[in-house]
């Protein structure tokens, strides 16, 4: 067994109803104004007037910059940069999936230390500690309020960039399950699928140590035995909950095993074509579980078991199996099987694979992974 570490620098609340406890983690945090970063999406069905409701009853100045969007650009960071130096605020509160959080970060970073998005861009560039961070997701997908990483494009070049810091890690995360009991089907299925790759990914990372593996197996079994169950019925509490906590024990494990050619080659897919990540992570995810499979070393037994919807994984098991069962896990949900349904072109595969091979992911991938692969990957999920 090789040499490891880690730890988990944060305070988790977990359970139904606990949005409610935020004045006492804004007290805890000593912030007696608030910054709140999310997206339009999560104003227009009120869930952003209910946060700043709880925040303004408990005596706290609340501010807000609502202008997210998926795969949020430098320019983003920088407008909501300037609403934070204006507010007054000492900390910022995310609130929303993948987007809002990585803003928040960068944020932090930058009200922080000051410079550009892209002098931190890379692994552990952040100097220290950046102001406080409070995350509340509404997404059982990201697991970003457990993450080192930070991930912002480039519209100039359709790059995105990732900063990785364990100096990014919220300091404190609030887990309701309440928050994503009224997803639409289509973001639970995706969000839910990209929760359960970012455990898978970690399983079979280079960089797996026991620690990851406990988060990640017991993040695969959450997911796994209730995602069928949340895609039909949003409202189903138990299966609410086990999507919620699976989620962020995914994100705990992948921040410090990392992941693999899925995520390296989603990102181009989102910052060229403007793909939601998760669809992009799912639509992936099959055939290079099916070209890691020369590397397996008895784990896809293990995930297939997590995954079959009560299968057993007899003596006859083999890893081809398991890609089979996730692609017949897309098509339950509703995930489209090819990159091309969702408008992907082959003409933007060459620059795909030059970004993705920019990706420290790359090695951490259980099989060694050439630009020619990732090529052909593309080609075939085309």
């Amino acid at each position: 067994m090789k040499d490891f570490s880690f730890k988990i620098p944060q305070d988790i609340i977990f359970g139904k109803g606990c949005l409610n406890r935020l004045p006492e983690v804004l007290k805890s945090a000593g912030c007696d104004a608030v910054y709140l970063i999310s997206d339009p999406g999560l104003k227009g069905v009120g869930v952003v007037d209910r946060v700043e409701k709880i925040i303004t009853e408990a005596g706290v100045k609340c501010s807000d910059f609502l202008d997210v969007q998926p795969n949020p650009t430098i320019d983003i960071v920088h407008a909501a940069l300037e609403g934070y130096k204006a507010s007054g605020a000492k900390c910022v509160v995310a609130l929303g999936g993948g987007s809002p959080m990585d803003v928040a970060k960068a944020v932090g970073i930058l009200a922080t230390y000051g410079g550009k998005v892209t002098d931190y861009v890379g692994f552990q560039k952040v100097p220290g500690p950046t102001i406080p961070l409070i995350a509340i997701p509404t997404t059982a997908g990201t697991g970003s309020e457990v993450t080192a990483s930070s991930v912002i494009t480039d519209a100039s070049t359709n790059y995105k960039m990732a900063i990785i810091s364990y100096n990014l890690i919220p300091s404190y995360a609030l887990l309701d399950p309440e928050m994503i009991m009224s997803l639409p089907a289509g973001v639970a299925a995706s969000c839910g699928v990209d929760a359960f790759i970012h455990a898978l990914e970690a399983y079979v990372s280079k960089e797996a140590n026991p620690f990851t593996d406990a988060m990640a197996e017991k993040a695969m079994e959450l997911i796994g035995g209730s995602i069928r169950r949340f895609v039909a019925s949003r409202d189903n509490e138990e299966a609410a909950c086990s999507m919620m906590l699976g989620s962020t024990l995914a994100g705990i494990s992948f921040a410090w095993a990392k992941l693999g050619n899925v995520h390296a080659m989603s990102h181009p897919v989102s910052g060229f074509f403007h793909v939601a990540h998760g669809v992009a992570n799912s639509i992936l995810l099959p055939n290079i579980v099916e070209f890691n499979a020369l590397a397996d070393n008895g784990r896809y037994r293990k995930i297939y078991s997590y995954i079959a919807n009560g299968k057993i994984a007899d003596d006859s098991f083999t890893p081809d199996m398991l890609a089979d069962a996730l692609r017949q896990l897309n098509r339950e949900l509703g995930i489209p099987a090819t990159l091309s349904e969702v408008g992907v072109t082959e003409d933007k595969i060459p620059e795909m694979t030059a970004d993705a091979m920019k990706s420290g992911n790359i090695l951490t991938n259980p099989r060694q992974t050439t630009s020619k692969d990732v090529e052909m990957l593309y080609r075939k999920t085309l």
